[in-house]
């Protein structure tokens, strides 16, 4: 019988099989407040890190915006050091300026962490929602409440820092076979 040895297991699968906790940075990307969520898994316990909310002002250029989304979530990831990284898909709205706006803020969340090396999934909405709450239509409160069910210690100041930890936990839930499908290239 061959010793699996760790450096031959899928990018990221080694941290889950050797016991040691996985950080998962969720975010929730938005060009007026982008929310970001930091928790550690370890096993089948979620335990909180941090939580917060990056607010730029409306009355900047996009571009301006932008780099302060970008700068705000570098400081994150250069001060927590997570191992991977979890990104709420973008939803179609009527507004297609809109769309297109809050398509560029989250080019930004999934660039940085990917220029720091983490590996970055993707979740609709619904997916989130329907790990975090049980079902695929739910409500901010629902999220929220839900969050402080999984997470007690957490205590998000704005809903955009409760949907970025509602992000990093339905990863977390997700993320064995996030793993099996980055290795197998799809």
């Amino acid at each position: 019988m061959r010793a699996i040895v760790a450096e031959t297991l899928p990018w990221g699968y080694q941290r889950a099989m050797v016991g040691h906790p996985i950080r998962i940075l969720g975010i929730d990307p938005g060009l007026r407040r982008t929310g970001w969520g930091l928790i550690e898994a370890d096993g089948n316990r979620l335990i909180y890190v941090a939580c917060g909310s990056l607010e730029t002002s409306e009355r900047a250029a996009l571009g301006e915006r932008l780099v302060i989304i970008h700068d705000g979530l570098a400081q994150v990831i250069e001060q927590y050091r997570p191992h991977e990284a979890a990104v709420e898909a973008t939803f179609v709205n009527v507004n297609a300026a809109a769309t297109l706006k809050l398509g560029q803020a989250r080019g930004i969340a999934m660039l940085v962490p990917a220029k720091a090396g983490l590996r970055v999934s993707e979740y609709a909405p619904n997916v989130v929602k329907k790990t975090v709450v049980g079902a695929g239509h739910g409500e901010k409160a629902q999220i929220r409440m839900m969050v402080g069910v999984l997470l007690p210690k957490a205590d998000p100041q704005s809903e955009d820092a409760a949907d970025a930890l509602a992000i990093a936990v339905c990863h977390a839930h997700h993320r064995t076979s996030a793993v099996l499908r980055h290795a197998a290239g799809a």
